[in-house]
């Protein structure tokens, strides 16, 4: 019986096998749905179907770099046990080199080749081995004529649970490095919301400035004196939230943007940061909570 792409996709779909064992389970069962999926059960390859619905909020943030590209991706698990695990940090590390190659967002990240198959088969099959739903969650790519890189927590090189990266523009190539790594720990630290003002979500500039307003209105002054206010609090702001306008963590007597400055300085060459990206394992996720007495009932089939 031919085999049909429809067909391989309702079985991926029941199963969440991958697609070339979703294949192989309908060739060895002459096309018999019901049997193929019986095939792929006893070969252990149904597992994640089963898996798919809990919650994976933890897992490992990497980050790679090549020449003046730098990828961040961020692959969840349901245990930090399972992050820990050499078999996961393997497979996140080779995702993060296939990133490398890929220009569009995290789906296609997930369709894009690794070992004969797609990255999102591959994390599929790996859920079946390991027995714990994992999910490839976040990618990010920046390009420039230096990409830094800086991971938290590594449990190994290039994996962690922050990972960082920072585009700058510059011919000092050493120099726009050191500094850019400097940044990137400074970033991890603090987590800005935007490379400057300019950057930020006119939304989010919006509702800050709402709630400085009625805070300042609370006090009772004039609306000249409020207005004078809400100016001196909303740079203080910016000041808190825009990377190139932050107390530098290494030093902070300086802002970022003076300490890139400095060293652009000293190289004899300008030196400019054009972009960072930040990403923290389950970062957004709401996580399940469950008591104790919950999970040992659960244990015992209860």
């Amino acid at each position: 019986m031919a085999i049909t792409a429809a067909m391989v996709k309702d079985l991926r779909e029941k199963t969440g096998a991958g697609m070339m064992d979703a294949k192989k389970a309908l060739t060895e069962n002459d096309g018999d749905m019901e049997a193929a999926v019986d095939w792929l059960r006893a070969k252990g390859l149904a597992k994640a179907a089963k898996k798919s619905g809990r919650t994976a909020a933890e897992g490992l943030a990497a980050v790679a770099v090549r020449g003046g590209v730098g990828v961040a991706v961020e692959v969840n698990s349901e245990t930090d046990f399972v992050a820990r695990n050499a078999e996961f940090q393997a497979m996140v590390s080779e995702i993060a080199q296939v990133a490398l190659d890929v220009t569009g967002d995290v789906e296609a990240l997930k369709a894009a080749p690794m070992h004969g198959k797609t990255v999102g088969d591959v994390v599929t099959e790996k859920v079946a081995t390991i027995g714990e739903n994992m999910a490839v969650r976040r990618f990010a790519r920046l390009e420039a004529d230096v990409v830094a890189s800086y991971v938290h927590n590594a449990v190994a090189p290039g994996l962690g649970k922050i990972g960082v990266l920072v585009a700058l523009k510059s011919t000092a190539t050493e120099a726009a490095e050191a500094i850019g790594r400097q940044v990137a720990m400074h970033v991890a630290a603090t987590a800005p919301a935007s490379l400057s003002e300019a950057d930020l979500d006119p939304a989010l500039v919006e509702r800050e400035k709402a709630v400085l307003t009625e805070q300042a209105r609370e006090s009772g002054k004039p609306d000249a004196v409020i207005e004078k206010m809400i100016v001196g609090r909303m740079n203080k702001y910016f000041q808190e939230v825009c990377l190139l306008k932050q107390a530098f963590v290494i030093n902070p007597d300086h802002t970022v943007e003076q300490a890139v400055e400095a060293a652009a300085k000293e190289a004899g060459a300008p030196i400019v940061v054009t972009g960072f990206v930040r990403l923290a394992v389950g970062e957004g996720v709401e996580k399940e909570e469950e008591d104790f007495a919950a999970e040992v009932a659960k244990t015992l089939g209860r």
